[in-house]
């Protein structure tokens, strides 16, 4: 079961997606927005606005330590202010303050969860492509490395897993709704 936000502030997300590049968080967010009637949003389209230009130009003009700064201040920004479905890019959990605003959003009930995929599943989804720019060069090479880094910190920051392999992004919102809105069993008496 996923636990839904109950003492976290009135102005938190409803839930958090993370994963890696291709695990389907953005279009699982907005079909899962749309199923719990909430505002979705996408801290890379947030960081892309800001920027005023494409992710992908902004770490070859400015760099991925510009990108990383951008990300940092898009999450903590969503985290404080979005009360519907957040979708965070796939390195967001990387930067130390991001943890830290995703630990006190879970301590708080918030529910945030992992989108797993596996290589297999995930090259016919991203097509490992220009728009990417980790992967560029030896695109299932850099995803399976930037996963290996990035798994321990998805794990260590969700409330709840879903893997998503053989699924489509419809059936994944459909099963974190339902997760969502199943009531908690009442507690064993004994």
């Amino acid at each position: 079961m996923i636990v839904s936000p109950t003492g976290a502030g009135a102005q938190s997300p409803r839930v958090v997606l993370v994963g890696p590049p291709g695990s389907g968080k953005s279009t699982t967010a907005r079909l899962l927005a749309g199923l719990l009637g909430v505002d979705l949003r996408d801290t890379d389209t947030d960081i892309e606005v800001t920027a005023g230009k494409a992710i992908a130009d902004i770490f070859v003009d400015d760099g991925e330590p510009h990108f990383r700064a951008l990300e940092r201040e898009a999450v903590t920004t969503a985290l404080a202010v979005h009360e519907g479905v957040l979708a965070l890019g796939g390195g967001a959990v990387l930067d130390p303050l991001s943890q830290a605003a995703l630990e006190a959003y879970t301590h708080d009930g918030g529910a945030v969860v992992f989108l797993d995929v596996s290589l297999t599943h995930v090259a016919p989804r991203v097509g490992f492509n220009q728009a990417r720019p980790l992967l560029l060069g030896n695109p299932r090479a850099k995803w399976a490395s930037l996963m290996e880094a990035r798994r321990p910190v998805y794990e260590r920051i969700a409330t709840h897993r879903v893997d998503t392999d053989a699924k489509t992004a419809a059936q994944v919102a459909r099963e974190i709704h339902e997760a969502l809105v199943r009531p908690t069993p009442p507690e064993d008496p004994s």
